[in-house]
């Protein structure tokens, strides 16, 4: 004898016809078919030649005026600050210095915090570190953590990002020279340059770092060739 919850299991009535979906969200439902309507409209060839879409493109703007009234135009000193632009080659690169030392007392109190005492303890990135043989298996090893000392290709694009980007809580307020020493205390920690180096716009171009030779320039002419 079948009980009262295997018969009402078992009712045609209580199971939905093959084929039928009940939407769960019927406003987002509605929502959808709508944007559906509008991107179809747009995409018409009515819509290239003159339909309300079209028009409204064409002639919203035409009575807007030249300015809106807020805002001012940035000074030379504002935009040079943010004209920053550091290559691979060390074009951009600007005047001054910095040490090893000098980069040990930046680093210990704008960086430590983020990066650990010594750039592995964290709780942010891990900026120091190198795999045995510089090995670079990055493309089948993805727990594998990426550092300046194994990963970075370019000592100059190091310099780059600090200058623009670092500190987390005040990025660009660094100086040319505090920069530099950071970069050789980040290089020298990570075994590529020795403790009395001293970097510039001439010696850090030529630092070759560990992972330089397994990057290369795309070079790709928007073909389908992959080098």
């Amino acid at each position: 004898m079948m009980t009262g919850r295997e018969k009402r299991r078992d009712t045609p009535l209580n199971r939905k016809p093959i084929g039928r979906l009940e939407p769960r969200f019927p406003a987002l439902a509605v929502l959808c078919a709508t944007l559906v309507c509008v991107v179809a409209a747009c995409n018409s060839p009515q819509a290239e030649t003159g339909s309300p879409f079209f028009e409204a493109a064409q002639t919203d703007t035409t009575h807007w005026p030249s300015t809106f009234g807020f805002g001012r135009r940035a000074t030379a000193q504002e935009i040079a600050s943010w004209d920053l632009d550091v290559r691979p080659d060390g074009a951009g690169l600007p005047p001054g210095n910095g040490t090893v030392a000098q980069g040990a007392q930046i680093y210990a109190t704008r960086c430590g915090s983020c990066h650990g005492a010594t750039g592995v303890e964290g709780p942010n990135n891990r900026l120091v570190g190198r795999i045995p043989g510089d090995a670079f298996p990055f493309g089948t090893d993805p727990a594998q953590i990426e550092t300046i000392g194994n990963y970075w290709p370019y000592a100059t694009t190091l310099f780059d990002y600090l200058l623009r980007a670092m500190p987390y809580d005040a990025p660009g307020s660094l100086t040319p020279e505090e920069v530099y020493s950071l970069t050789a205390y980040l290089l020298y920690l990570n075994e590529i340059l020795p403790e009395e180096a001293v970097m510039d716009a001439q010696t850090l171009p030529a630092v070759v770092m560990p992972a330089h030779d397994r990057f290369v320039p795309d070079d790709r002419r928007g073909g389908p060739e992959i080098r």
